[in-house]
């Protein structure tokens, strides 16, 4: 049994995990609200890899989820509490050789502009529909900002 390596970084609503095995197959991700089971075997000597990872924070099981491709599989975890940051995947500040931070992905959200940020919770969307109608939605983030001016009744 062996555990697979991965990646994870931290976005507002969403935390991306990326388990880093090629040619994976009978892939299971089981997501808990506080832990996630994944498993897997790859290449033609069919090892097995288990992890199972104890989270910092709470997730909506029901609005994780993953995607395989032939070099890993991505899990996208909703934050049971979006816009609560991350400092570390594991409930435990005990450091695992097996897990690392995704520096390309790693982005500091929390001193962003509510217009960014929108346009960054696009990409969790992405994993949901390749492809149909994923234009960003920017209206939304404007809202916020003009409801407390338009108290001109």
């Amino acid at each position: 049994m062996h555990l697979a390596t991965a990646k994870w970084y931290d976005r507002r609503d969403s935390v991306f995990v990326e388990f880093c095995v090629e040619d994976s197959k009978d892939v299971q991700v089981n997501f808990d609200t506080s832990k996630i089971h994944f498993s897997c075997l790859s290449g033609t000597d069919n090892i097995k890899h288990q992890n199972t990872v104890d989270l910092f924070g709470e997730i909506d099981p029901k609005g994780s989820k993953h995607k395989r491709t032939d070099r890993s599989v991505l899990c996208c975890l909703r934050k049971a509490e979006a816009g609560k940051s991350w400092p570390r995947l594991t409930k435990d500040k005990t450091k695992n050789n097996w897990l690392s931070v995704d520096f390309s992905n790693w982005k500091d959200w929390e001193d962003d502009s509510d217009e960014d940020l929108s346009r960054f919770d696009k990409f969790s969307e992405m994993m949901n529909n390749m492809g149909g109608e994923d234009l960003p939605d920017f209206d939304a983030a404007d809202d916020e900002h003009d409801s407390a001016d338009s108290d001109d009744e």
